[in-house]
């Protein structure tokens, strides 16, 4: 899945992406917390929890108190990896609907 399927393209001459909307994922007592390691990136844990690393998104939302501008969480914090992957998809795809 890339992370602009349901983005829109805007323009003539030049093509413009629209916004996507990520939601916020809930909290869930299936929720998994990890302690980060020297080298982790957002889309490797992705492939690791939900064998696809496109999906680096829903951890980095679900850690919005973490800089969303990097695929690189920080070192020795505990993060959030959400396990209603199905659940958060949809509230996804409702979001971007066209």
């Amino acid at each position: 899945m890339s992370r602009y399927d349901n983005t829109d393209l805007f323009g003539r001459e030049f093509l413009y992406f629209g916004t996507t909307k990520y939601p916020s994922p809930p909290l869930s007592s299936s929720d998994i917390y990890v302690i980060t390691q020297a080298n982790d990136r957002y889309d490797q844990l992705a492939q690791k929890h939900y064998g696809d690393s496109s999906l680096w998104w829903v951890i980095s939302t679900a850690n919005p108190n973490l800089k969303q501008n990097s695929y690189f969480p920080p070192v020795g914090i505990q993060i959030r990896i959400p396990q209603n992957i199905a659940a958060i998809l949809n509230s996804f795809k409702q979001l971007n609907e066209r």
